[in-house]
């Protein structure tokens, strides 16, 4: 089990990232280093060995030069010094001077050779003259020394430097994480009564600050939604306490006193308050499916035929309607989600209207549009967004006599933003309420010319 930390963190997690990050770090750093090293051993012995290459060229030259003009006896090509090693071939491969260099091989070319003599290493020139070929050897001992001693250096010095990386990464990754550690330890301290709490932000403006700023606007989406849902269950609750209350009370008056209340009118209200129920039921099962983005099935629709059905149903009515304005509109949506909410505006003018209402429809800029207008008050500005909200009347009373649930106009804006668009509402030409459903028009579909 790990250790569980202050805030319902796990130690052993956090002590993970750390080591994952340092054991990242340190292999880079290892790696890189042991290349360099070893890269600089290989180019230190390198340059060494050219160093003592050159200066031998230059003493075979002078070496040579003195055989070919007689200042140089045969028998003074004897070893020069401790590391260097001197031989006169002839023709014949024979060693004309009697010195240790007798068992150096001669290079094939002027480039000089490393070979070993008696278990050292020496590098190997040579040169021909009038009497032969001249070899020179110079043992590399001093450089083997030195190539050594770098190594051993470096054997020392990469691993020192690998331990203070380290620590250098775990000090800045601790110090790196121990602000996010405090965000995490807010945020999980913050319950379902602390959703108002926020994670503090240093105004630096840098990554760390800019993570507070998402995590607290995550929060407050969080809180609103939360609220959302009281706000809905609370006046879910009271619009279903309402129709029950009344069956009860009826129910109750029919009992005590079965004279009072004739059958026929205790099943009316029976039967009108079920059916209220029941539209308060589907609705709020309509705005669960697109809450959660479910059940749509899409398709070509053409907002016009819903327009002109929903007048033929107005006019069916005895209202009085006018779809004058209807225009080709074509969306691509599931048809039975737009006629509810079409058919949702057109009843909530009915409700609103004076003398009769007016549906239209057209294409601009690429969106499709649908409205419905009424003659009836109009909507104050400071309204205008409030009543898409769930449950919202702004007149209740004439709402619930007319059968209203206050879900009409939410589903439609459900229906609208579950269909990439939006639905707005306005002041109508005739002094009411315009309402509008705004969507994107089909693809391959040009924008209409003609005007509302």
């Amino acid at each position: 089990m790990a250790e569980r930390a202050p805030g319902g963190g796990h130690v052993r997690r956090r002590a993970s990232i750390r080591l994952r990050i340092m054991a990242a770090a340190l292999a880079i750093v290892a790696v890189a280093l042991a290349a360099g090293a070893v890269t600089l051993v290989w180019t230190l012995e390198r340059m060494l060995q050219a160093s003592v290459a050159e200066q031998l060229a230059d003493e075979l030259d002078a070496l040579a030069q003195g055989v070919d003009e007689g200042t140089i006896q045969t028998a003074a090509l004897v070893q020069r010094d401790d590391d260097v090693l001197v031989a006169l071939r002839s023709e014949a491969g024979v060693v004309v001077n009697a010195d240790p260099a007798a068992s150096v091989p001669v290079p094939d070319g002027p480039e000089p050779i490393v070979a070993s003599v008696e278990g050292e290493r020496y590098v190997v020139v040579a040169a021909d003259v009038d009497a032969g070929t001249i070899v020179v050897a110079r043992s590399l001992g001093s450089v083997d020394d030195a190539v050594r001693s770098a190594t051993a250096l470096l054997a020392v010095a990469v691993p020192l430097a690998v331990i203070l990386v380290g620590t250098v990464v775990w000090i800045v990754v601790d110090r790196a994480l121990a602000p996010v550690d405090r965000m995490r330890a807010q945020v999980d301290a913050i319950d379902a009564s602390g959703l108002d709490r926020r994670v503090q932000t240093t105004s630096r403006g840098d990554e760390l600050d800019r993570l507070a700023g998402t995590m607290n606007r995550m929060l407050s989406r969080v809180e609103e939604g939360a609220r959302s849902r009281q706000r809905f269950v609370s006046d879910a609750s009271h619009e279903l306490r309402s129709p029950l209350a009344t069956m009860r009370q009826f129910a109750e008056l029919a009992r005590t006193h079965p004279e009072s209340v004739a059958q026929d009118e205790l099943a009316d209200v029976v039967l009108q308050e079920g059916e209220r129920m029941h539209a308060i039921v589907e609705a709020l099962l309509l705005l669960a499916r697109l809450d959660e983005h479910a059940g749509a099935q899409r398709g070509p629709v053409d907002l016009d035929d819903l327009a002109h059905a929903e007048v033929e149903r107005v006019r069916a009515l005895g209202r009085t309607v006018d779809g004058a304005a209807v225009r080709v509109a074509p969306v691509v949506g599931d048809a039975r989600l737009l006629g509810r909410a079409c058919r949702n505006l057109v009843d909530n003018a009915l409700r609103h209207a004076r003398h009769g209402v007016a549906i239209g429809s057209v294409v601009r800029d690429g969106r499709a549009m649908l409205w419905v207008d009424d003659d009836g008050a109009g909507v104050p500005e400071a309204h205008r967004e409030r009543i898409f909200e769930r449950f919202v009347r702004l007149d209740d009373a004439r709402a619930r006599d007319d059968g209203g649930s206050g879900l009409g106009l939410a589903i439609v804006r459900e229906v609208a933003r579950a269909h990439g668009g939006d639905a707005w509402v306005t002041a109508a030409p005739s002094g009411g309420a315009r309402f509008v459903l705004e969507l994107p028009v089909a693809p391959g579909h040009r924008d209409a010319r003609s005007t509302r």
